[in-house]
């Protein structure tokens, strides 16, 4: 896929992640189920569900904004990092898939 899609699909996703932060109290404060350090996440989506990090961005606060999925199962998951290293569970789901939309030309109104 080529870098500006990957790029669109981030910023679509960060600013989801944005407004969902933004909704709920700082990421520290969130569900303890929910949030580990990052070394443990990452391990724990490798492992149990062969997620591989498939995008990154920088979102709100300086919070780190990744998306894993599986090539194999479909499953997905979006994480938040804030600053200090913890890592919280931010969506998950099935069926992921890269895409290859175009944005259209300026000037179109469709």
């Amino acid at each position: 896929m080529n870098k500006r899609i990957k790029l669109l699909q981030l910023g679509a996703l960060t600013a989801a992640a944005a407004v969902y932060l933004a909704t709920t109290t700082d990421v520290a404060a969130q569900n303890a189920r929910n949030c580990a350090p990052r070394e443990a996440v990452i391990e724990r989506l490798a492992q149990g569900y062969g997620e591989t990090r498939q995008s990154v961005g920088l979102g709100s606060n300086n919070a780190v904004v990744e998306i894993y999925a599986s090539d194999e199962t479909g499953s997905w998951t979006i994480t938040v990092t804030a600053p200090g290293g913890l890592t919280c569970l931010v969506a998950s789901g099935q069926s992921f898939e890269e895409t290859a939309d175009m944005l259209p030309a300026k000037g179109n109104d469709a």
